[in-house]
């Protein structure tokens, strides 16, 4: 951020305006407005269908929240763009502010004129995420809710989209409320106990658990902060998505294959081995999973230059990729080279695909083992179902189960994290002899700062703004 933009800073409530889709060639787009005094601000530049010009102010003060209002974008007496608006007053919207969303016509021209128009009555741009930092201050969104938004807008499947709702419902913020409301408990148990000897309270034995009070409570709320922390694996997964590497010899299908997982033709297919010199790759939605698909040449000791170095970015990739597909040509059966090289994979989860079974299929029992390979044909779709099954439960097996609340940033897997280790700390340092009370104290003030974090209740400006400057602008 630099120049004027770098001067202005998240938390003021002057009148700001973002489009909040993309300018281009659609049939309308949205422009958003929040602020203090933003409906006096807007009535410079905006006059109800069939009112004076004149008339315009008196219209928009006193029109009701939630309403709509036809009209046109005037400047300099010129008539810009006809447009809906969209009038919310505060608290009732958003942002908690009064806010307008205008819907102006398409395409770059007409929306760039009315933010013009915007500008010159005073709006100023809305720096990249304003919109939903103000709803977080107004009290409309915790920081939980905040960072959904941003989930929902680059969720890359369904399965993805759908988490994302749960965490704008508030699945995430409940739960963590509930954990901290349990260790302010123990918190207090032990403040009690630090203020006031055992005899004055009237405790009786069954709130104390040796040294700490309410351990059973402390021990119960750790369990759910590992099962959160754990929850972070499998959601990563589902908004940045695998990467799956299909492997194997020249001419073993490989790019037929990546063809149809992707439904296009995308790589070029022949009989000639060796047509694919260097991988390719898009992304698809296997079973709700983004999976970064891609295809690589085929896996040989090669004399051609080019072909050599595309066989030697192969198998790096073969390092890096977290699930490989390998392909076994079924017209020409198991070969020497194809168990040297599945023997030789060390990615955290491979799978063997007998390809061309519309052909062929596979030797019963197998050759290898411990390998039961797919039978799949790129020709006729045969296998395929059962394909994007083995994909799926490759990826659910390095992970944890999915049930439950999950976490959806890593800004909340770390809070979560040091939450566990102040909180294990209290409990270890509650089982060793000689330990105080007024040790442990401090550490459960810590888990349930930590845990105040990750909803904002416990927030300060600079954590606040490097957050939201990540989100787009117009959120």
């Amino acid at each position: 951020m630099t120049g004027e933009a770098s001067k202005i800073s998240y938390g003021d409530e002057s009148p700001i305006a973002a489009f909040a889709t993309a300018p281009g060639n659609s049939a309308l787009t949205l422009i958003r407005c929040s602020g203090k005094g933003v409906i006096e601000m807007f009535s410079q530049v905006f006059t109800p269908a069939g009112k004076k010009s004149s008339e315009g102010k008196a219209h928009l003060e006193n029109a009701g929240g939630n309403t709509v209002i036809h009209g046109w974008i005037v400047a300099a007496n010129e008539k810009i763009d006809e447009v809906l608006v969209s009038l919310f007053r505060a608290p009732r919207s958003y942002t908690g502010e009064d806010s307008l969303d205008i819907c102006c016509h398409g395409g770059s021209s007409a929306g760039k004129a009315v933010m013009a128009a915007l500008k010159s009555a005073g709006f100023r741009d809305a720096l990249p995420g304003e919109f939903t930092f103000r709803a977080f201050i107004n009290g409309k969104l915790d920081l939980t809710r905040c960072e959904s938004v941003m989930e929902l807008v680059s969720a890359k499947t369904d399965a993805g989209r759908r988490h994302a709702v749960s965490r704008l419902m508030g699945s995430i913020e409940k739960e963590i409320n509930g954990i901290k409301s349990r260790l302010v408990q123990v918190l207090a148990g032990a403040e009690i106990f630090l203020d006031y000897s055992e005899d004055e309270i009237g405790a009786d034995a069954n709130e104390i658990a040796g040294i700490l009070p309410y351990k059973d409570i402390a021990l119960e709320a750790l369990e759910q902060l590992k099962k959160l922390s754990a929850s972070w694996q499998l959601e990563r997964i589902y908004q940045e998505g695998i990467t799956l590497v299909i492997a194997g010899r020249p001419n073993a299908g490989k790019s037929s294959l990546f063809n149809l997982l992707l439904k296009e033709d995308r790589a070029i297919v022949t009989e000639m081995p060796g047509t694919t010199r260097d991988w390719i790759e898009a992304f698809v939605s296997i079973e709700g999973i983004p999976v970064r698909l891609v295809d690589t040449a085929g896996l040989r000791d090669a004399s051609d230059s080019v072909e050599k170095i595309g066989v030697e970015r192969s198998r790096k990739l073969l390092q890096e990729a977290e699930i490989v597909l390998y392909l076994i040509d079924g017209a020409y059966g198991l070969t020497n080279e194809d168990k040297e090289f599945i023997c030789g994979l060390t990615c955290e989860a491979r799978l063997v695909a007998w390809s061309k079974c519309d052909i062929a299929l596979p030797p019963q029992p197998f050759p290898l083992n411990d390998i039961s390979p797919l039978s799949v044909s790129a020709k006729t779709g045969e296998g395929l179902i059962e394909l994007y099954k083995a994909i799926a439960s490759a990826v659910l097996l390095q992970t944890a189960a999915e049930q439950g609340v999950s976490l959806g940033t890593k800004r909340q897997k770390t809070l979560v994290d040091s939450a566990c280790a102040a909180l294990e700390e209290a409990l270890a340092m509650a089982e060793s002899e000689g330990s105080e009370l007024d040790l442990i104290a401090p550490l459960l003030r810590e888990a349930v700062s930590l845990l105040g974090e990750i909803t904002g209740e416990v927030s300060t400006a600079d954590i606040l703004e490097e957050m939201f400057s990540r989100f787009c602008v117009g959120k």
